[in-house]
């Protein structure tokens, strides 16, 4: 089966995201043929740039399917006219909106959202990560949550940490926010005022961002609470590859984080007042000082979350669109 990852290019610390390359890996390990197209251009007008290039790719390499991730990217695959299967994931904010703050949307991401109601007539299936994001759906019958998995391999706890490498102090109290302090979405500044509440001189607040994958790893296993305070999600894979490491955390109720973390011991839910997630960080270092470790990692395994296993449903989505006797007109309900 040869597949064709349709996606942004155009980031400029990596070529593709790392959460599509780790699931395009997990999909070439249950024998994909994957391939693929990057994006170049921002906004509507530099994604529309890429159809006739996107085109000429599909026509020449002969794919079976076609993987667009974000609907700008559907809309690019859907604008060549291939009559190619094309399967769209959403992948948050193109569902439900850009969130600048707590139950506040962008207005300017208003129009995507419009663009991911009206295209999905026009493909063929559509993977939702989390149940938020498949609310706005109104294709049911093509629709399936299918959250990105954590290749438990890679994440794996390790009790003895990596302070001595990473240059922390064996007697200092980590807080990690993963994520780009500067994006409003990321809600970086709760955890800060959270943090100053507390007033605990042992503890520090740190943010290592567009580390590479061993350094999350690291830093996972040698920090004692790990914290996601995002105004949205959909299915945060920090939160599952830190619950894979093991590491308590405090999260906000954001996409799918009440479902993921369940009753984990250590792990706990707070509002966006920083009075109460300073009070949950509080309860996640007296347990991390106390019993150390969660068993995050035994709860993404009753979820079903591990990397292959994400991977086999995805492929089952592609194996029923090849399966099919005739492959039906777009626009016609299936």
């Amino acid at each position: 089966m040869k597949v064709l990852f349709v996606v942004s290019g155009n980031n400029k610390h990596y070529d593709i995201a790392p959460f599509i390359r780790r699931q395009g890996d997990s999909l070439i390990a249950e024998g994909i043929e994957l391939y693929y197209f990057e994006i170049k251009g921002r906004g509507a007008l530099g994604y529309l740039k890429n159809v006739r290039r996107l085109k000429k790719n599909i026509h020449v390499n002969h794919y079976d399917i076609v993987h667009a991730h974000y609907s700008f990217c559907g809309w690019v695959a859907v604008l060549t006219g291939t009559r190619l299967p094309i399967v769209l994931s959403l992948m948050g904010d193109d569902a439900t909106g850009t969130y600048i703050g707590e139950n506040k949307i962008g207005l300017k991401s208003r129009f995507l959202t419009y663009l991911t109601w009206t295209i999905q007539p026009l493909v063929d299936a559509i993977i939702c990560k989390s149940a938020n994001i498949e609310s706005i759906v109104y294709r049911k019958k093509i629709s399936q949550i299918i959250p990105n998995g954590v290749w438990l391999d890679q994440f794996i706890p390790d009790k003895n940490g990596f302070r001595d490498k990473l240059g922390l102090q064996a007697d200092k109290r980590y807080i990690l926010f993963l994520g780009d302090k500067a994006d409003i979405r990321k809600n970086y500044r709760l955890t800060a005022a959270a943090v100053e509440i507390l007033g605990r001189s042992d503890i520090e607040l740190i943010s290592p961002f567009h580390i590479n994958h061993t350094q999350v790893v690291e830093y996972l296993n040698s920090v004692d609470v790990f914290v996601l305070c995002s105004f949205s999600e959909g299915s945060p894979n920090a939160v599952k590859e830190a619950m894979a490491c093991n590491c308590p955390m405090v999260v906000t109720n954001v996409g799918d984080t009440a479902w993921l973390i369940g009753n984990t011991e250590g792990c706990y839910m707070a509002s966006f007042d920083p009075a109460d997630f300073a009070e949950k960080l509080s309860l996640a270092l007296m347990f991390a000082e106390k019993k150390g470790r969660t068993k995050g990692r035994e709860r993404l395994v009753e979820l079903g979350l591990d990397a292959k296993q994400t991977a086999a449903r995805i492929k089952k989505v592609y194996q029923k669109l090849l399966n099919k006797n005739q492959h039906p007109i777009k626009g016609i309900t299936q």
